[in-house]
């Protein structure tokens, strides 16, 4: 008696597992399409604020290709790189890096340039930094962000292209210089990787590549 009673509670525990998964795994099915067009159109909205659209004529998100520079980028990892093109010439590019010396840990950003040293747009995607204080670094925090537009970076020794407290031309935030300067030097060094990617665009590896 008591055997059947925990068979019929396993069976009916091992058929509402099968269920579950079932709803699950339909629901995902269902909803996958949804998901990726959403988040297709968020980084196209991201992308638009660090390439703005009328000087390019290609569908950016199509055309990326994988970056690895572990000075620049700070790390060995493959970074996306986003190319725009405007009639198949190659004019700007939007490309993830890390400021991995932010107050909190790795800023994450998305730095959008000119392959002549001019910066384009910068966002930060990711941060750990001190609510009040380090995110000042978001746009919807302050439109310190939006300072670095235009600003061309002239070579690796250009002492402009700093905070303020370092002889610069950037703010940095009342309390909190670290944030900032981890930002303004990440977008310095990405500024000129994205400057020498011309000449490499033909060896570098599409997205769709990567392992």
């Amino acid at each position: 008696m008591m055997f059947d009673a925990i068979r019929k509670n396993a069976v009916t525990l091992a058929a509402f597992a099968v269920i579950t998964t079932g709803v699950t795994a339909v629901v995902n099915y269902v909803t996958k399409p949804t998901v990726e067009h959403q988040t297709a159109l968020q980084q196209k909205k991201l992308l638009d604020q660090v390439v703005p659209t009328d000087l390019y004529d290609n569908h950016i998100q199509q055309e990326c290709f994988l970056v690895t520079d572990a000075a620049a980028l700070v790390n060995d990892k493959p970074h996306h790189l986003y190319l725009a093109r405007k009639g198949d010439q190659p004019v700007a590019a939007a490309l993830e890096t890390t400021a991995p010396d932010g107050y909190s840990g790795a800023i994450q950003m998305l730095v959008g340039a000119d392959f002549h040293g001019k910066v384009l747009g910068v966002r930060v995607v990711e941060h750990h930094e001190t609510p009040g204080l380090g995110d000042k670094i978001e746009l919807r925090i302050s439109d310190w962000i939006n300072s670095f537009n235009g600003k061309v970076v002239h070579g690796a020794d250009d002492k402009n292209f700093a905070v303020k407290k370092d002889g610069g031309e950037f703010d940095q935030f009342t309390g909190a210089t670290i944030t900032p300067r981890a930002v303004v030097n990440a977008t310095k060094r990405t500024a000129l990787l994205i400057e020498t990617l011309p000449a490499k665009l033909s060896s570098l590896p599409e997205c769709g590549d990567a392992p």
